[in-house]
């Protein structure tokens, strides 16, 4: 069993959403989706968001407004990548930067934490670049990244495929982790 420190959850096609960007105003989570924040609560265990929003870049939307969507969740924090792919950052997944970040701040054992999320060469890459556990989910790109793009990805091997969030918590609660104290 491990002792899970922190589960890092990307929001777009993960949490909910299509895959595409979904303004925060109006972007709304999978029905399970605030089940499996609750379970993970219930056990102790830190949620963290991690996202790419370039859209931020563009002036569409704004830190502050997924900042204040992910507090709505209950979220511990969440690390925001307001970069395009191409402005080399070292945020923006597939780079580790915001777990790194994450790590520093809230002193977490990466090897200890979980990422989950529907995009291999984004959520998986950035997970396997610092030794986290990685969960992929089959909604949003889920499917095409286990198909069409799963070449560009094959060293990111996951350690579960869910059929979503609230199955993944789930199997990550029945079989890796021990109870913790407090939240």
């Amino acid at each position: 069993m491990m002792n899970i420190q922190a589960v890092f959850i990307d929001r777009d096609g993960t949490i909910g959403g299509t895959g595409h960007f979904i303004h925060p105003k109006d972007f709304k989570p999978y029905d399970f989706s605030q089940e499996a924040f609750q379970l993970l609560k219930e056990h102790g265990i830190k949620t963290i968001a991690f996202t790419n929003q370039h859209r931020i870049s563009r002036k569409e939307a704004s830190i502050q407004e997924f900042q204040e969507e992910f507090n709505t969740y209950g979220f511990h924090d969440a690390f925001i990548c307001p970069h395009s792919e191409n402005d080399n950052c070292n945020c923006h997944k597939p780079r580790p930067g915001m777990l790194l970040d994450a790590a520093r701040k809230h002193n977490l054992d990466l090897k200890k934490c979980v990422v989950i999320g529907d995009v291999g060469l984004t959520d998986m890459l950035a997970a396997h670049a610092v030794g986290a556990m990685k969960i992929l989910v089959l909604t949003g790109w889920g499917p095409s990244s286990l198909t069409q793009y799963r070449e560009a990805w094959k060293e990111a091997q996951p350690d579960f495929i869910a059929e979503n969030l609230l199955e993944a918590v789930q199997w990550l609660l029945n079989n890796h982790t021990k109870m913790q104290g407090g939240t």
